[in-house]
């Protein structure tokens, strides 16, 4: 058995010591806040308004990233109904410690627009198979020969044809539209990936506007929210380009046929502000729920960046006030804090309580701000999901967790998936129906199981 709530005196990336974990908590629930963010558009606008700068909206394109495909099908609607310039890049896939599976996620994107692109009333095709090297060579030139106001009438043309793999349809709009030299493309994609990092940021499909970004038409609401916010919506009254769906819930209920596995994070943002959530729609429908949760990505070696970090718990808390959701009191629960309270998972299992053992400890660390470093913390934990504390307190630190975990991640795996929250809808069988990452899939989770319910 071991020691449970060691501090530990030296700091490395997954057990800071007690000094840093307190001031890594305070710093992020500080910069994160509602009141934070809302400095931060004010000055971002004071700024503009003094230089008499025009709203920039700056976006980055990737060329083998489905995300991006279904930006570009946006790009000419947000340029006319926004009174912005808006300045497109070209950028390279992301590299190292921001692209841990550069292939597994070139599948997703694919898989994941595919079942995306038809609720918000874009398109993508069903593609089996990676994107060939000489197809994306071609329509990157293509891409980089554009000016600025060609690129966003152009791309989503140019998008289409590479995810169909049509390449005579791609030569034709080299003839058509003009293409560069494999050097000169290659500049143009190094200088926007110059420009991207120069902001601080990594991955392709992205939006940014005044010291924010904005990930894809998943997260386009709130950059339409602020422009319009600011007077910049030429149309005011009609509804947002891209609205965020929600989760709606279906009038007939399941009869147990279908299961829903979640597969959360102790120390994950978006696993805290959709855990409940989960948990609700599957009441609420009547589906079978399963938790199987995981250990976090950078506690089984996956590494992460800074300005990773940084956008994830920013974007989280943006995502979680707007929807109301309890969040911003924040204390870092990496490493040992995570180890002890899975340790006492197995136990809370038995009793019945898993999920509500989950559910409070994400609400701890992430909603109240309470230390679960310390035994008074765990404590916390363990009576907010209706435990017995006395009991749990000669159980935590005991091994045995550890395979079952490994399990999880492995399962999750297997269906291409890797990070956190991660979803799959299951059938009778125990076929996979669909199988999706992210928080904010949930409302595709809950359009399937109206659509499964509605067929049996």
């Amino acid at each position: 058995m071991s020691r449970p709530f060691k501090n530990k005196g030296g700091v490395s990336e997954t057990d800071p010591n007690p000094v840093v974990r307190w001031l890594i908590s305070k710093v992020l629930s500080w910069l994160y806040s509602p009141k934070r963010l809302q400095l931060k558009h004010n000055k971002a606008e004071a700024i503009r308004k003094k230089s008499g700068a025009s709203h920039k909206v700056e976006y980055f394109h990737q060329v083998t990233d489905g995300y991006s495909y279904l930006a570009a099908q946006v790009l000419q609607s947000l340029s006319e109904r926004y009174d912005i310039e808006l300045v497109c890049h070209l950028v390279n896939d992301p590299e190292g410690d921001n692209s841990p599976e550069p292939e597994l996620l070139q599948q997703l994107s694919c898989y994941d627009a595919y079942h995306v692109a038809p609720e918000y009333g874009l398109e993508f095709p069903e593609c089996q198979t990676l994107l060939k090297p000489e197809l994306v060579s071609k329509a990157s030139a293509i891409l980089a020969a554009q000016n600025n106001q060609s690129f966003i009438a152009f791309a989503a043309e140019i998008g289409k044809a590479l995810w169909t793999g049509n390449e005579a349809e791609l030569d034709r709009l080299a003839n058509e539209y003009g293409s560069l030299s494999k050097l000169a493309t290659e500049h143009k994609l190094q200088v926007g990936s110059q420009r991207r990092a120069e902001l601080k940021h990594y991955s392709g499909a992205m939006f940014f506007y005044g010291n924010e970004w904005y990930w894809g038409v998943d997260r386009l609401y709130h950059l339409e929210k602020r422009l319009a916010a600011l007077g910049a919506d030429k149309m005011p009254g009609l509804p947002l380009l891209v609205e965020r769906p929600h989760i709606e819930i279906a009038q007939l209920k399941d009869s147990g046929s279908l299961t829903l596995e979640v597969y959360p994070s102790l120390r994950s943002p978006y696993s805290a502000i959709s855990f409940d959530r989960a948990v609700k729609l599957a009441r609420d429908t009547g589906v079978k729920l399963v938790v199987r949760p995981v250990l976090p990505m950078v506690m089984r070696g996956v590494p992460a960046t800074r300005e990773k970090g940084l956008y994830i718990f920013m974007d989280a808390a943006r995502e979680a006030y707007a929807a109301n959701i309890p969040y911003g009191k924040f204390s870092d629960p990496i490493g040992e804090p995570v180890r002890n309270a899975y340790s006492l998972y197995p136990w809370a299992q038995e009793q019945g309580k898993d999920v509500e053992f989950i559910s409070s400890f994400l609400s701890c660390a992430f909603a109240k701000g309470i230390n679960t470093n310390k035994e008074s913390g765990l404590k916390s934990v363990v009576e907010g999901a209706g435990l017995d504390w006395n009991i749990a307190k000669a159980i935590v630190g005991q091994s045995g967790w550890e395979d079952k975990l490994e399990q999880n991640r492995l399962a999750m795996y297997h269906a291409g998936l890797w990070g956190v929250p991660s979803f799959r809808l299951l059938d009778k069988n125990n076929h996979q129906i669909l199988a999706l990452w992210g928080q904010d899939r949930l409302w595709l989770i809950a359009k399937e199981i109206e659509r499964q319910i509605s067929r049996a």
